[in-house]
């Protein structure tokens, strides 16, 4: 089942992928795709309607960020070998574990601003983790129960701020617009293998990064049990898995990074795709 949610910033409606692509509004059913409808209690009664039962939304709306009521978006660092090599660091020893502000998530298709003076803004792919059930202190094997699904995620980065600016990541992870989350949530039993999805990302139509999450250093699994030893994972949470090789800050020659009319797309096989135009910064 693919849930999303659609409609106006900050208006957003709940709705249903079905067979054919479209969406289904599920406003008659659930109020939004938030931390109540996460559970799988809740997920296996929106499974069990028709979607030819449900309103049909015409047109192409705007998709917004596919879950709501995010309290944690956490993200793991160097998860892929070839993307710590990239980046000059050490194959980590345990998951590298840092924030991105909740208030930078933004739908899958929104622009993206590049912020104020910044020269080394970047890109990267990667699966995001929903959770749906609170975890604490869980065992690998208890781990994908408190998994609602999965999505596509573009961790924009501001590698000066991340690097460069103290040893605190989160300062270049969270900048507004830095959370293109979506276009939607696909729940596990959908999804199959999430070990075994292709993922690649394009800028101004270039292929730049390659890759598949059979390569990840940390599994879905690890990186749930792992997270809830050190926090309590709340329903509607993020948690956005690491990028494979091919990011700005890796490319041949030199680096090199976004600018103002950049366009960026990408995706991950059975989740979907996004694409983001980069704007500048203007004071308000």
């Amino acid at each position: 089942m693919k849930l999303c949610r659609f409609g106006p910033a900050g208006s957003e409606k709940p709705g249903l992928i079905d067979a054919d692509g479209a969406i289904r509004d599920l406003s008659g059913v659930i109020s939004d795709v938030g931390p109540a409808e996460l559970s799988a209690e809740s997920l296996a009664k929106l499974a069990a309607i028709d979607p030819a039962s449900l309103p049909k939304v015409e047109g192409n709306p705007r998709y917004g960020a596919c879950v709501t009521g995010t309290r944690q978006f956490v993200a793991i660092g160097l998860n892929f070998v070839d993307h710590a090599h990239e980046s000059n660091l050490p194959i980590p020893e345990e998951p590298v574990v840092f924030q991105k502000w909740v208030s930078c998530i933004q739908g899958p298709n929104d622009p993206v601003t590049i912020p104020k003076d910044s020269k080394k803004t970047d890109w990267e792919v990667e699966l995001g983790i929903v959770i749906g059930t609170a975890a604490n202190n869980l065992s690998e094997a208890d781990a994908l129960n408190h998994v609602a699904g999965y999505c596509v995620i573009n961790d924009v980065s501001e590698r000066h701020w991340q690097t460069e600016r103290g040893m605190t990541w989160d300062k270049g992870k969270g900048f507004p617009t830095f959370g293109p989350i979506g276009p939607w949530m696909v729940t596990k039993d959908e999804v199959g293998d999430v070990q075994d999805l292709s993922m690649w990302l394009s800028v101004n139509g270039r292929r730049v990064q390659d890759g598949n999450t059979k390569t990840m250093i940390f599994n879905v699994q690890q990186i749930v049990a792992y997270l809830s030893q050190i926090m309590t994972l709340l329903p509607g949470d993020v948690i956005t898995t690491g990028t494979p090789p091919g990011v700005g800050l890796g490319q041949k020659p030199e680096p090199w990074y976004l600018k103002a009319g950049d366009v960026v797309e990408l995706g991950i096989e059975k989740l979907g795709q996004q694409r983001q135009d980069f704007v500048a910064w203007a004071a308000k």
